[in-house]
């Protein structure tokens, strides 16, 4: 027995693609904050949880992250209701007390920089993917980038703060692409079992 039947099953995972355009209809900030109260739900090492999001919205700041993509993700940035730049906190084991008071001993541990900037952008990768299966479960389309000047989008928007940017993703009601969704490999292509 599975938590969600075929049918949701399809609709969160086999029907959605990552759209490049999006439809007018605005993204709302109730949105916004349910994909981040679902998100916020996912694991992450010692509960850390380093991901911030800045919620792109008006045409001022737009224009500010448009500069910094790359080629063809200017446009479609541009174009999209709302756009996500998804960053790490960099001193995220500052926060123990607040979030994992049981695993306080190892904050010195993550006082390492070789140990600590990893354990973000590790973790925060993991929640980014948390982000995306709930604008996808919210009914919204994604088109999460990386072709961008990520130093640029620092210092554009993140100066004086100890975020890394790593990802954008473009939200809103998608148009459905037209080409073909990319072959995914085979079970036995990727997995094995020892």
């Amino acid at each position: 027995m599975t938590r969600l039947n075929d049918e949701q099953l399809n609709t969160l995972f086999n029907e959605p693609r990552t759209v490049n355009a999006f439809t007018e209809q605005p993204v709302t900030d109730e949105q916004l904050q349910k994909i981040y109260e679902l998100a916020a739900m996912g694991p992450t090492a010692f509960n850390s949880q380093p991901l911030r999001i800045t919620w792109v919205k008006t045409p001022e700041a737009r224009e500010r992250l448009v500069k910094h993509m790359m080629g063809g993700n200017k446009e479609k940035t541009h174009k999209a209701p709302v756009t996500a730049v998804l960053a790490f906190v960099k001193n995220w084991q500052k926060r123990y007390g607040e979030v994992a008071p049981q695993a306080s001993a190892f904050e010195s541990y993550y006082e390492s920089e070789e140990a600590r900037i990893p354990a973000g952008a590790l973790g925060s990768a993991l929640q980014a993917g948390y982000v995306l299966t709930a604008v996808r479960a919210l009914g919204l389309d994604a088109g999460p980038m990386t072709g961008a000047d990520f130093d640029g989008i620092a210092a554009e928007f993140f100066e004086g703060t100890d975020q890394q940017p790593f990802l954008v993703v473009n939200l809103g009601y998608g148009v459905a692409p037209e080409y073909p969704r990319g072959t995914r490999f085979e079970f036995d292509d990727v997995t094995r079992s020892i």
